[in-house]
């Protein structure tokens, strides 16, 4: 057993930047596996990477080390790794799941012959919603009849609020590890998600109820930001950064508003959990570090992937159905929405985000049709 060793799926922004880092810093080693093999080469190469943190003073360069990598499809390795890991974590995005799930399956089988019943914490990095529950599932699906896996398996629900924007060509040519971020370096995480107890680690925030933070993050962080793109694309489509819609007063007045009523609708999900004061100082804490001119964060970054961002259960239609069920108001949130069925916004290439392109064919149909059939939202029509 290696007590203070992380096998972390997924060396890319966020793998790097959050929660590699924080890991590290408190003196974890961090064993990186991805599918990209010259990314883990270079890692095993350096040793160590770079996290430059962005803020409008200064950037501060932090030295990850402690840290290497396995290729994805050293399936032996890999599954050595995981057998004595003290935690392990994902951030692979849903689509690097399926080739990653069997991996953690087999990991499992051979970690408990073994060690016996020594439980393997898994921190769930991933922006899905629900997301501790389709992974047990997946996994107890993979696994065999039998394996005890409430007893040894924690899925522990994160909420990333962590903002990592696109970094130029030249950057990456410049290091290709290191990655930009924020200064927010908070990881909240589910408490009642570990078996083992919960790591002593710095920036690791546990919380009750998880759930409630979860969807503080998708109907205040990723709405607001959503909002932004969309209210900002359709006043002037020429605006390339998130800070220069915010510096016009009617799209942030507008952005503010929009996120008060979905803070709204989160209190009424959650009235043990949050208050107005709490949810509004957020919200202006957000709008700030929305603000941040250094990160470069895009629009068509943050608006772009459409099918995803307006799916029933996402950022914007996500709190509209909430309201429906609770009879609040969602006016402004439905505003935002179909501000974005009409998003066209290209990235620094002139290029559509790929699968965009099908959902403009669709949005050919009206936006009735979009509401209906992406957003599930034909109870409103």
């Amino acid at each position: 057993m290696v007590q203070n060793k992380m096998v972390l799926f997924g060396a890319g922004k966020i793998g790097r930047s959050f929660i590699g880092q924080i890991f590290s810093r408190s003196g974890y080693e961090v064993v990186f596996v991805d599918i990209n093999r010259q990314l883990i080469e270079k890692i095993n190469e350096q040793k160590h990477y770079k996290v430059v943190i962005k803020s409008m003073d200064k950037d501060e360069p932090i030295l990850v080390t402690n840290v290497r990598g396995i290729h994805l499809h050293d399936e032996e390795k890999v599954i050595a790794e995981l057998s004595d890991a003290a935690i392990a974590a994902l951030s692979v995005g849903q689509q690097g799941l399926p080739a990653t799930l069997p991996l953690i399956a087999k990991s499992l089988v051979f970690r408990r012959q073994k060690y016996g019943e020594w439980p393997l914490d898994i921190i769930i990095a991933e922006n899905i919603r629900n997301g501790d529950q389709y992974i047990s599932a997946e996994l107890t699906r993979l696994l065999p009849p039998g394996y005890s896996f409430s007893q040894l398996v924690g899925m522990v629900e994160t909420s990333i609020g962590k903002m990592v924007p696109i970094m130029s060509q030249k950057d990456f040519e410049e290091d290709q590890l290191q990655v930009f971020a924020e200064p927010y370096n908070s990881l909240i995480v589910g408490k009642n998600g570990f078996k083992n107890p919960i790591p002593d680690v710095g920036f690791l925030a546990p919380k009750e109820n998880i759930k409630a933070w979860v969807d503080r993050k998708l109907f205040i962080h990723n709405m607001g930001h959503a909002t932004v793109a969309y209210v900002g694309f359709q006043k002037n489509p020429n605006w390339v950064y998130i800070y220069e819609a915010l510096e016009d007063t009617e799209i942030f007045r507008i952005t503010r508003q929009t996120m008060m009523q979905s803070a709204n609708i989160l209190i009424g999900l959650y009235p043990e959990e949050f208050t107005v004061s709490q949810l509004e100082a957020h919200i202006d804490d957000l709008l700030e570090r929305f603000k941040n001119k250094v990160l470069g964060d895009t629009i068509f970054r943050v608006g772009c992937d459409l099918y995803r961002k307006l799916s029933s259960e996402d950022r914007l239609a996500g709190p509209i159905h909430a309201a429906i069920r609770l009879k609040r108001p969602f006016d402004l949130i439905l505003n935002a929405l179909i501000s974005g069925i009409a998003f066209r916004a290209i990235d620094e290439n002139g290029n559509y985000f790929h699968a965009d392109k099908c959902f403009f064919a669709e949005a050919e149909k009206g936006t009735l049709f979009i509401l209906e059939n992406v957003c599930n939202l034909g109870v409103i029509l």
